[in-house]
């Protein structure tokens, strides 16, 4: 593990203000999940960072970012124009991004808008309902999850919607023996206002997000789809083989679950190595 110093940063963006870390050096990889922000990372980044400078940062109004209106929908193509505006700050040329879950969505986002910014990206789990075969009722199954926090609050919400999509951690564990002074352990009133921000304002336009196929195809990215060795049936493994199957090849499997690179790391970290080695 790497004992590189970790800087923190700042970038404005419009409507918010985005905060990232940087650490280690060579060639530069960008770590995007949403809505876990740089916490969900510990685990992996400093075992990556012997070789690359690895930036992950946190999506607006997620952990130390901040947002004008709070009371706004972030849907992804938002969050895409956060991320190329990041990686126009932190890299001269395209960059390697690796993004799970929602930050696999946006930047799915991202390449079909900015192809030329990214040169490998190894999109994790995203949870691409519109490409399933019965994405009406999960659309339906979104909504109803989103209008249960609303209405009965967080405990009820969270046990729906770990029924429909098969995550049980909604916030990273805490990591033994991290080098640096960033905890990577989220409080419990913080993990509620995060969750609060995304089964309000993101969850539904995360889900909702239909990739443009034919851009994704023609971009210059090299685009690779992981998926968990033990999600096989949860919906962000099977939106992620459906993004697979209409790209033409089949996902690379990854230790773990949906949040391998917390629970598997330096097992999750190997493959990655030969992914982004080609």
């Amino acid at each position: 593990m790497s004992n590189a110093e970790v800087t923190t940063h700042v970038l404005d963006v419009p409507g918010a203000r985005l905060h990232y870390e940087a650490r280690g050096r060579g060639p530069l990889l960008v770590m995007n999940g949403v809505p876990m922000g740089t916490p969900g990372f510990a685990a992996v980044a400093p075992l990556l960072a012997d070789d690359h400078t690895v930036v992950a940062y946190d999506p607006r109004a997620m952990f130390r970012s901040t947002v004008e209106d709070p009371t706004a929908e972030v849907t992804p193509e938002v969050l895409a124009d956060d991320l190329h505006r990041l990686l126009s700050a932190v890299g001269a040329g395209p960059a390697d991004v690796f993004a799970s879950s929602g930050g696999a969505v946006t930047a799915l986002a991202l390449v079909a808008r900015h192809p030329g910014q990214v040169r490998t990206l190894l999109a994790h789990e995203a949870p691409l309902t519109d490409l399933l075969p019965d994405n009406e009722r999960l659309r339906a199954a979104i909504a109803e999850v989103c209008a249960i926090y609303v209405h009965k609050g967080l405990e009820p919400a969270l046990k729906e919607y770990t029924a429909l999509t098969g995550i049980t951690r909604f916030v990273p564990p805490p990591v033994a023996g991290r080098p640096d002074a960033t905890t990577p352990f989220t409080p419990p009133a913080e993990a509620r206002l995060i969750l609060d921000r995304f089964f309000r304002h993101i969850l539904r336009p995360i889900a909702a997000y239909r990739p443009d196929l034919a851009a994704l195809r023609a971009a210059p990215t090299r685009i690779v789809v992981g998926v968990g060795a033990a999600s096989a049936g949860q919906l962000a493994h099977r939106g992620a083989v459906a993004l697979a199957e209409r790209l033409g090849y089949n996902p690379v499997e990854f230790p773990g679950d949906h949040s391998g690179f917390q629970s598997e790391p330096e097992k999750f970290v190997e493959v990655m190595r030969r992914v982004l080695a080609g």
